[in-house]
């Protein structure tokens, strides 16, 4: 008989014990006074004498991690989450009957306990339990207790079981949680609307990159899961509401790594009458604001690094191929960067792998993120941006070939995207016929033609700006997590194999 089937059988046993008692071994609820936390926060601030001279009471309830029983007595640790009590229970305290229920507890099991409030001789904050509860029968071994669950597949898979057993975890989507209400708060108190837009859209807009698509049976069409959250924000500027925000899900088709999920949570936010500089200026107080709200300061950990919330950079994107570009290499000249010839030849040197139908744009788009991009740890402002990767943007006055566009980097990666946004109809439809032709040649990425933008900008859009932020990676920041899995509770993960494959 192997564990696993051992250890079922014995758990087994014991709830059929429980039901044979006249226990429910699920029962609807449980009345309690305090969270474990709350237990905490009111009594650990008290002595032994000051709880000896109270008798403070409390209904807790929790999970069952560490149980020591002793004879005619035993220990047990509870765990809700959000804190960690030891329960202390007497046969001749409780009883005889509630200390058979007590002897039928397991690691793992919910309970609930009610009693009174001391410390040990240890001066450990302990409920002496006059009676305790069993609330739900656990029958899956939990991890081993002085190694935990560690295997990083496993903690992503089963994020029930890493919550349960690792601490740590809970604290980053309490982080993240705080991090959107910041971000909600800071664009609220500024006059922003949130609103929501389809997530199902005929065109995949916004944005380059690889969409899902799906088929809706009742209208026989096809249908794009949205990559982004862009063209129906900006239809709502041109219908008159001039400061508008989302917060929501995108799903991208690409990829997956400690960077990328295929799908992950974005803010856009537009505001009428502002260019790319005002969302610069936006972007550096919004951030280091949320930074200091959910750290408690503005330098933060990161890996090896501190990040410095106080010192931000700006830089064009030629300035950061410049500064960043290897020194074992011939560094390259202004001109380089506007010739197919000798970007091509640029890229073969630092390694970068491009297409034969990729522009100028797209090969220095390329040259950037393969030579400055991991380099840019403290934050910073990478801005002016080519016109070719950028086909929603204003391109700047006397440059048609460079784009009113920054990109905001932290820990070397991508945070957020911005540009002046174009609101020249007759311009955005050249654009969107350049992508197809981009299409045709064999860019999947490229955008598609959106007829009914095209018409929405006809009515007039007043000048606008607008940026994206990835939240997932913005967390990844601020809490020091290395995998974007780290920040997203359930990641995309293959299916387990089969039993027996």
């Amino acid at each position: 008989m192997d564990d696993q089937t051992n250890f079922l059988e014995q758990r087994r046993f014991k709830l059929a014990e429980l039901q044979r008692l006249g226990h429910d071994p699920y029962p609807r609820r449980f009345d309690y006074t305090h969270t474990l936390g709350q237990l905490r926060a009111a009594f650990d601030p008290l002595d032994a004498a000051t709880l000896e001279d109270r008798k403070e009471t409390a209904r807790i309830c929790g999970r069952i991690l560490s149980l020591r029983p002793h004879g005619k007595a035993g220990f047990l640790d509870l765990a809700d989450g959000e804190g960690r009590v030891q329960v202390y229970v007497r046969r001749d305290t409780v009883g005889e009957e509630m200390f058979e229920l007590f002897r039928l507890f397991d690691l793992g099991d919910i309970i609930g306990a009610e009693g009174t409030i001391f410390r040990t001789r240890t001066g450990e904050l302990t409920l002496l339990a006059t009676k305790v509860h069993h609330l739900s029968k656990n029958l899956q071994p939990l991890p081993e207790k002085w190694h935990g669950l560690t295997d990083v597949e496993t903690r992503f898979r089963q994020r029930y079981v890493d919550l349960i057993m690792n601490p740590g975890v809970r604290e980053v989507f309490v982080k993240r949680g705080a991090i959107i209400r910041e971000i909600r708060r800071y664009l609220d108190q500024r006059g922003y609307l949130e609103v929501e837009t389809p997530v199902l859209q005929t065109i995949a807009g916004g944005a380059l990159a690889r969409p899902f698509r799906t088929h809706h049976n009742a209208l026989d069409i096809d249908l794009y899961l949205r990559i982004a959250l862009e063209l129906y924000l900006k239809r709502l500027i041109v219908g008159g509401i001039p400061r508008v925000y989302e917060m929501s899900r995108i799903f991208r088709n690409e990829g997956i790594s400690s960077h990328h999920n295929p799908e992950f949570t974005m803010l856009e936010f537009y505001q009428a009458y502002s260019d790319y500089n005002d969302l610069m200026d936006m972007s550096e107080e919004m951030i280091t604001r949320i930074a200091e709200t959910v750290t408690g300061s503005r330098q933060v950990p990161y890996g090896e690094h501190v990040l410095d919330f106080d010192h931000w950079q700006r830089l064009t994107m030629k300035e950061a191929i410049f500064r960043f570009w290897p020194a074992s290499l011939p560094p390259p000249a202004e001109g380089d960067l506007q010739s197919v010839d000798r970007l091509r030849t640029l890229a073969e040197a630092v390694g970068a792998r491009y297409a034969p139908a990729d522009g100028p744009g797209k090969l220095m788009s390329l040259l950037f993120e393969t030579v400055a991009e991991e380099h840019l740890v403290q934050p910073t402002i990478v801005y002016d941006h080519p016109a070719e990767v950028s086909p929603l943007a204003k391109t700047k006055p006397g440059d048609p070939a460079t784009a009113e566009r920054f990109e905001l980097y932290i820990a070397g990666m991508e945070i957020a995207n911005a540009y002046s946004e174009l609101n020249d109809p007759a311009e955005q439809k050249a654009r969107f016929e350049e992508q197809l032709r981009a299409r045709d040649r064999g860019d999947e990425e490229a955008h598609g033609m959106d007829q009914d933008y095209i018409r929405a900008l006809r009515y007039g859009m007043p000048p606008t700006a607008g940026e994206g932020i990835g939240i997932d990676r913005l967390t990844m920041v601020l809490t020091d997590s290395p995998s974007i899995r780290d920040v997203i509770l359930f990641p995309l993960l293959r299916p387990e194999p089969e039993a027996g494959e």
